[in-house]
């Protein structure tokens, strides 16, 4: 059986998910799909409260976080806002919303007892290469190469949630 790593990009209500397989001439796209974090109808439980009243949007806040906890198998981090703060600022709401997806994935993988790799979110791509030992551009070359077997979408995304499997695939931590 050959070996596989998951890579995940968290986006709003959703992941990205790349699997790789340890092949005879490298590694090879073995899977890449979305994965919802959220049930049908849900999307970014912050914006969907933004119109509500406080108890109201505090209530749907807390609903949606234990739903997308509940629902997945497997960055800088937030500050201590409370849900008012987070709705009175718009930029806040994109915060929350992204830390939430990728502690959501985070969690739901040390559930599954799954060893994780997190490079940060700001540089992942450049994290990836320094974890692989490749310079940035041999990394490029390698993502560009699986995004042509892989065919279309293969976008900044797949790249790197495919870049966080290489990572695991090598071995490194």
């Amino acid at each position: 059986m050959s070996r596989v790593a998951l890579g995940f990009k968290a986006r709003t209500g959703r992941a990205i998910l790349v699997i790789l397989a340890a092949g005879e001439h490298g590694p090879q796209v073995f899977e890449r799909s979305e994965v919802a974090l959220l049930p049908e109808g849900e999307f970014a439980p912050y914006h969907a409260a933004e119109d509500l009243e406080p108890l109201a949007a505090r209530q749907h806040v807390k609903r949606s976080i234990r739903s997308a906890a509940a629902r997945v198998l497997v960055g800088p981090g937030m500050p201590d806002w409370s849900t008012d703060e987070i709705l009175a600022v718009h930029f806040r709401m994109h915060k929350a919303e992204g830390e939430l997806f990728r502690d959501v994935l985070v969690q739901g993988a040390r559930e599954c007892g799954i060893a994780l790799t997190t490079p940060p979110q700001k540089s992942a791509l450049d994290a990836a290469a320094k974890l692989l030992g490749a310079t940035r551009a041999r990394l490029d070359a390698e993502l560009a190469a699986l995004g042509k077997s892989a065919g279309a979408p293969w976008g900044a995304h797949q790249k790197e949630a495919a870049a966080a499997a290489l990572v695991v695939l090598n071995g490194r931590r």
